[in-house]
């Protein structure tokens, strides 16, 4: 089904092993279109009843556990892997590995990655069964090929997120096999190495250095843009892998230490539309997912920072010290958490 693995017929053993009468389905927004088709046979090979849930999915920080929780026995989330969190109800991750061919924008990048010998090599989830052939194709091509596992994160993974798995290795470039800027961007900031994109949906490689210059300068324009501020939103997610409560209690304390007002609005979807009745603010920090400052920065009329960036705004972190935001998971015990993967 797809360009992607969804393992229905794994997916329906579980469901018999459980004995699960109601079911809950939910999918991130580039495989919804496919979810009528998974309830269809689930439904028709089980004898359950498939719930779905229609919400926006923006990744594993966004399960929706709570809100089937009391109405289905387990709920199937496609797309993520787990995070160290707790989830209400029974969880079975489908990771929906791609099909996609890699190796034609590995190839790509050879160039690019001439000048460099030790190669930090990450992707995203439905990536990860391939990563082991394009290690196997990068050192057949006289590279010396670094994988690490980050917290919260399996061998290889970056999250939009979480950086964890780049940090701290010893490499001279890095390549990200992916679509998008995003990631390559988390992974040069915090790094400071060479990042080139392998991307197989264009089928092209490239380096992250114009789109992170263009991107710090409109971060830094909004940086300055708030320094005159005198009173933020402080921006928390219900969402449960986003919820940073702590993080804007602090915030809160730091701006009333610096003679200025935070207050926390808390929001389970962020959008533009939802802070119109707070326009008297002068400025928003975002401490729910760190991509929704960098990715939807022009939408918002008012600066929206990340707390590193209200930190130099309000002169508790210098200008050089600039880093992109990232939400640090904990390591949970296994034994307690509700959740599989397939």
């Amino acid at each position: 089904m797809s360009g992607h693995e969804l393992e229905i017929n794994e997916i329906i053993a579980r469901i018999r092993e459980l004995n699960a009468k109601f079911v809950g389905l939910q999918f991130p927004e580039g495989l919804k279109l496919h979810a009528v088709d998974v309830a269809r046979q689930i439904e028709s090979e089980t004898g359950t009843t498939v719930i779905i849930s229609a919400d926006p999915c923006f990744g594993a920080c966004d399960v929706a556990d709570v809100d089937m929780n009391g109405m289905v026995d387990v709920l199937i989330h496609f797309g993520h892997k787990p995070l160290p969190i707790n989830y209400d109800i029974p969880v079975i991750f489908v990771d929906a590995s791609s099909k996609m061919e890699l190796l034609g924008s590995v190839g790509n990048a050879m160039g690019l990655l001439e000048n460099y010998k030790r190669i930090g090599l990450v992707t995203t989830a439905q990536h990860l069964k391939q990563l082991g052939e394009v290690a196997e194709f990068l050192e057949q091509n006289g590279k010396e090929v670094v994988i690490n596992e980050g917290v919260g994160t399996t061998w290889g993974q970056v999250l939009g997120c979480n950086f964890s798995a780049i940090k701290n290795i010893d490499v001279d470039a890095f390549l990200y096999v992916g679509s998008g800027n995003f990631h390559a961007l988390g992974i040069t900031l915090f790094t400071d190495k060479p990042v080139i994109i392998a991307d197989p949906y264009l089928d092209e490689a490239r380096l992250i250095t114009d789109f992170s210059d263009r991107i710090l300068r409109i971060r830094f324009a909004r940086i300055a843009k708030a320094m005159d501020a005198e009173n933020f939103g402080i921006i928390v997610s219900t969402k449960k892998g986003q919820n940073r409560l702590d993080l804007a209690k602090k915030l809160k304390n730091m701006l009333e230490e610096e003679w200025r007002e935070g207050f926390i609005l808390l929001l389970d979807d962020v959008s533009p539309e939802k802070l119109l009745p707070y326009m008297d603010l002068d400025a928003f920090v975002m401490t729910a997912c760190p991509r929704i400052a960098i990715d939807d920065s022009k939408r918002y009329k008012k600066p929206l920072l990340t707390p590193q960036e209200l930190e130099i705004a309000i002169g508790r972190r210098e200008w050089e010290d600039y880093e992109i935001d990232e939400i640090k998971y904990g390591v949970l015990n296994n034994k307690t958490n509700k959740y599989n993967i397939i």
